[in-house]
């Protein structure tokens, strides 16, 4: 009896320590799928502002004025982070 109780003790801790470390490893992996969408809206936004700076300043030609049928064939996509969606 007293076997049966130790295995079963040392069987609980085990599963324990493994439970343990499984929510850690979600949390890790759930903070590094939100740093990986706030670094793509930030990429998103720094290329949007360097465009701008370009333009404004000279260095790259300004796009020229499209067809306004082109303009309604390819719509513009944004990119929204997926955390500002949560709250």
């Amino acid at each position: 009896m007293t076997f049966a109780l130790t295995i079963a003790t040392l069987s609980l801790l085990v599963a324990l320590a493994a439970l343990l470390r499984a929510r850690s490893a979600g949390q890790r992996a759930a903070r590094l799928a939100e740093s990986y969408w706030e670094l793509r809206y930030e990429v998103g936004q720094l290329k949007a502002r360097i465009n701008r700076l370009e333009t404004s300043t000279g260095i790259a030609e300004a796009p020229a004025e499209a067809p306004a049928d082109a303009a309604r064939a390819v719509p513009s996509t944004s990119f929204i982070p997926l955390a500002s969606l949560k709250k």
